[in-house]
């Protein structure tokens, strides 16, 4: 008699992702000097819109938009992580690095505080539909410049590349 365990690890590593994601957004909300209540409230929401969209591989970035209420259209800060979708060739490890993106928006510095933010999510077209989710747009970033900071958040058959856009 013999016995035959199979574990879908993607699945893990899609709840990982996501996981690791709105850590590694809220951290950066409170790091560069913004309030992250609202992030927190929406975060049941959030965690559902980005799980479904990595298991059927819609998902393409996630973006954390910080804006001036001045001039609402308009981007001064743009944290990002790109999605990567593997095919098996990784290790097969599960593990986080955000310090290069955290350290690189320190240098940025602390963003005013009546600064805002906005999370935009950017999907493959014919995405599965999430309550509380549909289009949108995105700010400006006409005059920034786009910085990558590398894989931030990896498991088996799944990443997250991070990056940033700033002004000058």
């Amino acid at each position: 008699m013999s016995t035959v365990t199979r574990v879908n690890t993607y699945v893990y590593s899609v709840n990982y992702v996501a996981d690791q994601l709105l850590r590694s957004l809220k951290d950066l909300i409170r790091e560069i000097g913004l309030d992250p209540a609202n992030f927190v409230d929406s975060w049941k929401s959030t965690n559902l819109a980005l799980t479904t969209w990595l298991h059927s591989r819609h998902l393409e970035r996630i973006t954390l938009e910080i804006y001036d209420p001045g001039a609402p259209n308009v981007a001064i800060l743009v944290p990002e992580f790109e999605i990567v979708y593997g095919d098996g060739d990784d290790d097969g490890a599960f593990w986080v690095d955000g310090e290069a993106l955290r350290y690189q928006l320190r240098k940025e510095g602390l963003v005013p505080q009546a600064c805002r933010y906005s999370l935009v999510v950017f999907t493959k077209p014919g995405r599965p539909d999430v309550a509380g989710w549909g289009p949108g747009s995105s700010r400006s970033r006409a005059g920034m410049t786009r910085y990558l900071s590398g894989t931030a958040i990896a498991s088996p058959g799944l990443a997250a590349a991070s990056g940033y856009w700033a002004r000058g």
